[in-house]
C-alpha cells in the first residue's frame, strides 16, 4: 500500500484521507461530528471545522423524515462547516425510501445519502430492515432503484453486513445488485447480524467484496481501534477506505491519528487525562448547546463517560458519580478531583461499546423461506421514529 492511498471518490466528492465516521444511533449527532471533525482538520476561530474525511449523521428513518417528525428534523441539521453533508437513511418500503430521498434532493437537505442495510438490533430486523433486508434480493433492488432514481445528482451509497448468519450470507449478491442499480460505493462490516459486535470482524470478506465489485469503491468496517488498524485493513484487503464506528467512542481524537497515518506521519495523539477531561467537558457543552438545555446535554453525555475514562485509574465510585452528573459545573468539579496528570494508559485502545455476539436474529415470520419473495413487506414496516 502506498503511504498515502488514493482519494476516495463519492460521486462529485473527494474524501481524503479515505476515512468515514460510521453512523451510530444516539452518538453521531451534530455535536459529536463537530468534535471529531475538529480533530480531523483543525479548527476555525469559532470552533468549527470542515475536517478531513466524511462524517455521517446517525440513522434516520425514511418514514419519520417524510412525515417531518420534529426530532428527526433536528437530527438532520448540519453545521454550515460540514461539507459534504451526509445523511444515513433506514427504510424497508421502496416507495417511502423514494419519497425521503427526493425530499432530501429537492430541498437541498444533504449532499450525500447512505442507506442502512447493516443495523442488527431486533427492533430493526424484526421489521425486515437493516441487516435482514439484503436477504430479499428483489426488495433490495427495488429500494436501491428508487433511491438512486430519486437522488438525482446526489451520490447514494450503502452500508451492509456479511449476511444474517453463517447460513445466510448475502454480501456478494448485494454488492452486485448495488453496482447494477447505480450505487456509488459500498461499506461492508465484516460480521453477520447474528454476531452483532462480538468475535472478530472478517476482513477477508472485505477483500472478497472488493474483488467482486471492482467497478465502485469498497470501504471496510469492523475492529478498527487505532490508526494502525485502519492502515492494516487497507493494506490487507485492498479496500478503498475505512469506516470507523466503535473505535472513536470516547476517542474523537482518533481522527487526528487517522489523518496522520494516511498522510504518512506517526505523530499520534496520546492525551493525558487532563486533556481527556477537557474534551469531555467540551463534548457535554456542545450537546447542551445543540439541545438548547445544559442539563439535558450533560445527561445525554453520561453514556460517553465510561468510554472516555477507559484505561485510566479512576475508582468505581467516581465513575458512578461522573455518570450521574446533571450540570457542566458538576461534571467539571468531579473531573478536577481526578489525578489529571495521568499519562495515556497502555491498552486503552481496545474494544469499547457493545461486544455481544451469537445472537438469534429476530426476523419477520417466514422471512427466510424465499430470498426473492417480498410479500408482506409494506409501508407499515417503516419505523415511525429515528434511531436504532
Amino acid at each position: 500500500m502506498p503511504t498515502t492511498p488514493s482519494p476516495l471518490r463519492i460521486g462529485p466528492h473527494t474524501v481524503q484521507p479515505p476515512v468515514v465516521l460510521a453512523p451510530m444511533a444516539g452518538i453521531t449527532n451534530a455535536p459529536f461530528r463537530t468534535l471529531c471533525r475538529s480533530f480531523a482538520g483543525g479548527e476555525s476561530k469559532d470552533g468549527a471545522s470542515g475536517g478531513k474525511g466524511l462524517f455521517v449523521s446517525e440513522m434516520i428513518t425514511t418514514r419519520a423524515l417524510v412525515e417531518r417528525n420534529e426530532k428527526t428534523m433536528q437530527l438532520i441539521h448540519f453545521d454550515e462547516s460540514e461539507k459534504p453533508r451526509s445523511i444515513q437513511l433506514y427504510g424497508v418500503d421502496p416507495a417511502t425510501v423514494g419519497k425521503a430521498v427526493r425530499m432530501i434532493a429537492e430541498e437541498g437537505l444533504a449532499d450525500h445519502i447512505d442507506l442502512n442495510f447493516g443495523c442488527p438490533v431486533p427492533k430493526v430486523t424484526r421489521k425486515g430492515g437493516g441487516s435482514a433486508l439484503p436477504y430479499k434480493r428483489n426488495l433490495l433492488r427495488a429500494i436501491l432503484r428508487e433511491a438512486v432514481s430519486g437522488a438525482g445528482e446526489l451520490p447514494v451509497t450503502m452500508k451492509m453486513r456479511k449476511g444474517i448468519d453463517d447460513d445466510h450470507i448475502t454480501y456478494l449478491d448485494a454488492g452486485r445488485i448495488a453496482v447494477e442499480e447505480g450505487v456509488t460505493a459500498i461499506a461492508l462490516h465484516g460480521r453477520t447480524a447474528a454476531q452483532h459486535y462480538g468475535g472478530t470482524a472478517d476482513w477477508d470478506a472485505i477483500a472478497r467484496l472488493k474483488e467482486h465489485v471492482p467497478e465502485i469503491p469498497v470501504l471496510g468496517n469492523g475492529d478498527i481501534w487505532s490508526a494502525a488498524d485502519a492502515v492494516r485493513m487497507v493494506r490487507e484487503t485492498g479496500c478503498d477506505g475505512v469506516v470507523v464506528g466503535r473505535g472513536c467512542l470516547g476517542r474523537p481524537w482518533l481522527f487526528a491519528d487517522l489523518v496522520a497515518a494516511f498522510e504518512g506521519r506517526d505523530d499520534f495523539r496520546r492525551p493525558a487525562l487532563r486533556e481527556v477531561a477537557d474534551v469531555m467537558v467540551r463534548h457535554a457543552t456542545l450537546l447542551g448547546e445543540w439541545i438548547g438545555d445544559e442539563a439535558r446535554g450533560v445527561i445525554d453525555f453520561r453514556k460517553h463517560v465510561a468510554w472516555y475514562l477507559k484505561g485510566f485509574a479512576v475508582g468505581s465510585e467516581m465513575r458512578k458519580r461522573l455518570a450521574i452528573t446533571s450540570s457542566l459545573a458538576e461534571l467539571r468539579s468531579g473531573l478536577d478531583e481526578l489525578d489529571l496528570d495521568q499519562a495515556w494508559p497502555l491498552g486503552a485502545d481496545g474494544p469499547r461499546g457493545r461486544t455481544s455476539g451469537n445472537n438469534r436474529v429476530v426476523l419477520p415470520d417466514g422471512w427466510l423461506k424465499d430470498p426473492y419473495d417480498c410479500a408482506g413487506v409494506s409501508e407499515e414496516a417503516e419505523l415511525d421514529t429515528s434511531g436504532g
